[in-house]
């Protein structure tokens, strides 16, 4: 596959990305290597990693705790300390190799330590790789609230390798698999339907190639998301406090990002059919394509009025008001748009009756 060129960076493909990755390390001549992995990508990827490199390069490996729950300051902070300990400098280079928790809280971390190291993400997670690696968005939560603190900074490149997604089981398949929805949903009537075809998680080399096209496009346009990039957050304004609130209660199973963000598209289709004429042909696929792969969560009266009450940290918000991003068509995307009170309500409704 070909590599994808964005605005100072590319994303290049599996056995080719390594090769990439070997000449820029040699001409680069970075003072010192480190890589940060999770617990997880430890012990599946960084193996597979150093296997393809076949050990030319010394790395020093920084490792954290797996899991949005730990995508916080405090971590920052014990990498940031290693990096320090283990003698980084300006000239050093750190890899991300792992899911949107590593590679978001990487380049963060990357990003502000002495006002900016190099990084190249390595995303393992079908998520990451369709996502949370592309774009140059990096950042960490605040609590429980969703990329709090963050900056927008590029990498020296992207590496997407499927065999990393041999190490994941079906649910993370299906959480990245619904960003991918996404993107159909978005930007490409016709890739919505293709996806919906798709059975099992055995080869999704086009598929991936083909969502990481349409982010590059929106990217491109609007790097710092002043307009058109906005659509990439449609059925997050919900999803992410979904996602924020079912992380911190103690009465609720967390919900993966994906699975939330299924949710939210779903609840915010319905709010398209009120206010942007989103067809009801069009919410009935949307709804039915989502609850085939999804599982079905049940929200209390309670639930609803915590979750609503997290709308007021999204990042998308502006002047006291919500925005939204909300479907026409399947394919076209507004922004922009402000919800009536009483269709929250209504939304919630209809996904708790179906």
């Amino acid at each position: 596959m070909e590599s994808i060129t964005s605005a100072s960076y590319a994303v290049h493909f599996n056995h080719n990305a390594y090769a990439i990755l070997e000449q820029h390390l040699t001409e680069k001549n970075y003072s010192k290597l480190f890589i940060l992995v999770d617990t997880n990508t430890r012990r599946d990827c960084l193996p597979v990693l150093m296997s393809r490199l076949q050990d030319k390069y010394d790395f020093e490996v920084i490792e954290i705790e797996p899991g949005e729950e730990n995508k916080n300051i405090s971590t920052c902070t014990h990498v940031w300390e290693a990096l320090s300990n283990l003698d980084a400098d300006r000239k050093s280079l750190l890899i991300n190799l792992g899911g949107g928790v590593v590679t978001d809280l990487g380049g963060f971390v990357a990003s502000t330590f002495k006002r900016g190291i190099a990084f190249i993400n390595i995303p393992t997670t079908l998520l990451a790789m369709v996502d949370a690696s592309v774009g140059g968005k990096t950042g960490v939560d605040l609590g429980p609230l969703k990329n709090q603190i963050g900056v927008i900074n590029q990498p020296e490149m992207v590496l997407v390798i499927s065999e990393y997604l041999e190490t994941l089981e079906k649910r993370q398949l299906n959480s990245g698999f619904a960003e991918m929805l996404k993107h159909g949903l978005i930007q490409d009537a016709a890739y919505w339907k293709s996806l919906k075809l798709i059975t099992d998680f055995v080869d999704l080399d086009q598929p991936i190639y083909d969502s990481v096209i349409i982010k590059n496009k929106v990217v491109l346009q609007d790097p710092t998301e002043q307009g058109l990039r906005k659509i990439l957050n449609y059925g997050h304004t919900l999803g992410h406090a979904i996602e924020s609130y079912f992380l911190e209660s103690t009465e609720h199973e967390t919900l993966l990002h994906g699975e939330a963000i299924a949710i939210g598209m779903i609840l915010e289709a319905y709010l398209s059919l009120h206010l942007t004429n989103l067809s009801e042909e069009a919410l009935e696929d949307i709804t039915s394509t989502f609850f085939n792969r999804y599982k079905r969560v049940k929200f209390s009266p309670s639930d609803i009025q915590n979750i609503l009450s997290l709308l007021k940290f999204d990042k998308k918000n502006s002047h006291g008001n919500i925005n939204f991003v909300l479907l026409h068509t399947i394919g076209k995307p507004v922004i922009d748009i402000k919800i009536p009170e009483n269709l929250y309500q209504q939304a919630f409704t209809y996904y708790n009756e179906l």
